[in-house]
């Protein structure tokens, strides 16, 4: 017997601050899991009351105050909480579950980068280029697991990725380096992009608009950094893919929007 089953991603800029949105999407769109980051908030700080109020009962959250921090919340009975230090400095930046059907999922809040894409004069970057190649070597051992990895990567991969793929070339998210890194780690797995298989290039795909801009949707300069991949066998049984762009002019809006696939398992 068949079952359907969605999932979304969020990059919240803190869920204290945003909650009444988060409780919006939920009451609109009713993912089953709903998988945060940049939660910024420690656990034991975290907003459990409103979130099962809603009948997400089941929450894992890997806290850190004031910075980074990712959360997984569901309506469905989950498993093997972990987390991976792909930083390897103690950062808050994954937490992966399995849900009672037997599917991993792999919640990951990419470092930014920092701004000049050089390893030697900027730590931040070589630390981000790090993170990706522990993904990597993870992926690689993985094998025929179901799994879903999710979150926000920083990295916008395609041309159509972005607002000006010339514009951006030296602009940390969508350096050649970023962008090699990104399809090792994809290549590791065989991940499937499944935005890109529903919204195929080179049909424009953002999910991140700078606060920076006084009316992000006239000037649309977006990029696609938040991201929904699925080993092989688990992309041939998604049959949805949405991003919720109205979301960016809600109250207090995260410069990030939500992303969601459906799928048929």
């Amino acid at each position: 017997m068949s079952e359907k089953i969605s999932i979304a991603s969020w990059n919240i800029n803190s869920v204290r601050f945003r909650m009444d949105i988060v409780q919006q999407f939920l009451r609109e769109a009713a993912p089953d899991v709903l998988c945060l980051q940049e939660t910024k908030v420690i656990n034991g700080d975290f907003p459990h009351a409103p979130l099962r109020a809603l009948g997400y009962e089941h929450i894992a959250i890997h806290g850190q105050k004031m910075h980074h921090g990712v959360a997984i919340l569901s309506r469905i009975p989950f498993t093997e909480d972990d987390r991976l230090d792909w930083q390897a400095n103690g950062e808050a930046r994954h937490i992966g579950v399995r849900l009672e059907n037997g599917l991993r999922l792999e919640n990951v809040y990419v470092p930014a980068g920092g701004d000049i894409p050089d390893r030697e004069a900027n730590p931040k970057f070589g630390q981000k280029l790090d993170f990706l190649e522990r993904m990597t070597r993870w992926s690689e051992g993985l094998g025929d697991l179901p799994v879903i990895l999710t979150g926000d990567f920083n990295i916008a991969p395609l041309e159509s990725d972005v607002w000006s793929h010339k514009q951006l070339l030296d602009v940390v998210s969508h350096t050649p380096i970023e962008v090699q890194a990104l399809a090792g780690l994809q290549a590791a797995n065989d991940w499937v992009d499944l935005g890109r298989k529903f919204v195929p290039a080179p049909e424009r795909l953002y999910t991140w608009w700078s606060y920076r801009a006084k009316d992000w949707a006239a000037s649309d300069r977006g990029r696609r950094l938040d991201h929904m991949w699925a080993s092989r066998s688990v992309a041939d049984k998604a049959v949805a893919h949405r991003v919720y762009e109205p979301c960016r002019n809600w109250l207090k809006p995260s410069d990030h929007i939500p992303i969601l696939t459906e799928f048929v398992l």
